[in-house]
């Protein structure tokens, strides 16, 4: 078991650290769009003293239609990403699919992504965990947490001890998805740092015939209930027009509503750590 992980720029996770916030567009749709979410992310940061790391990705390889935007692409992709670490001095984070590009992207990024549909792929896993660059696996629609342990070992098995696992909850039916907050202890307590994702866990995947669908008003309840039981960091799409958005748009978050559910969740942190300013 790990109990603290470090990722990009110094940030530390995990017990007796703050709370890491990962956040951003779900894809890269602009050069533009990225900056202003990373400026809006870097003054989050300096108000509310809070380790950020903006999220973008630059290909969905998953979408649920052919037709629906996947991305700027790996190059376009990791320059954005460039400019967004070089202007506002973020770390960030993308999706890899495969361990080539895993190797390409490692060195433009400070958190290497991999997707829940891609969590149990070992060449994968161990050619991120070979770059050195910490890892992030989102747990499987399909997993227990606790079977995401032998994830979390693949990565391990090449010497990189940096890996944090991502709920993001779990098939339940059709189009839809439940959250047991049982897996956050299940996996900080046996297994490493543990990330709540508020925005992927009220998606209906597929809800929307040739896209997926979303719950946006369970963002906050859901985001509330999984700080409560203990977490390590929180997981949100975000987007400054979140009904124009290209992707995931109906789960995402507008800028305006981030602020001040992240101050309820730091001060619901600090009640149950005991007391003391959030």
């Amino acid at each position: 078991m790990i109990r603290r992980v470090g990722i990009g720029k110094g940030i530390e996770v995990g017990a007796g650290r703050p709370l890491l916030l990962i956040a951003g567009p779900c894809v890269l749709e602009s050069e533009s769009l990225a900056l202003d979410v990373a400026a809006f992310l870097s003054g989050l940061a300096a108000r509310l003293s809070l380790p950020v790391v903006f999220k973008g990705s630059f290909d969905k390889a998953n979408r649920s239609s052919r037709d629906s935007y996947r991305g700027p692409g790996e190059e376009e992709g990791l320059r954005i990403l460039a400019k967004v670490r070089e202007r506002h001095r973020l770390p960030v984070t993308t999706d890899v699919h495969d361990p080539a590009q895993a190797r390409r992207a490692a060195p433009h990024i400070d958190l290497l992504q991999i997707p829940a549909f891609l969590c149990r792929q070992t060449d994968l896993l161990v050619a991120a965990g070979e770059t050195g660059v910490p890892v992030n696996i989102k747990k499987g629609q399909f997993m227990a947490p606790w079977d995401m342990r032998n994830a979390v070992e693949k990565v391990w098995s090449s010497g990189n001890r940096n890996v944090l696992v991502t709920e993001r909850g779990t098939t339940f039916g059709y189009n839809n998805l439940v959250v047991d907050f049982r897996a956050l202890p299940a996996i900080r307590e046996s297994i490493c740092p543990a990330v709540f994702d508020a925005t992927h866990s009220v998606q209906l995947p597929g809800g929307a015939g040739a896209a997926s669908s979303g719950e946006r008003k369970y963002v906050a309840p859901l985001a509330r209930a999984a700080v409560a039981a203990g977490v390590d960091g929180l997981f949100l799409e975000i987007h400054p027009d979140p009904d124009r958005a290209l992707s995931d748009g109906p789960n995402s978050l507008p800028l305006p509503d981030v602020e001040p559910l992240l101050r309820t969740l730091l001060a619901i942190r600090a009640a149950a750590e005991g007391g003391g300013k959030p």
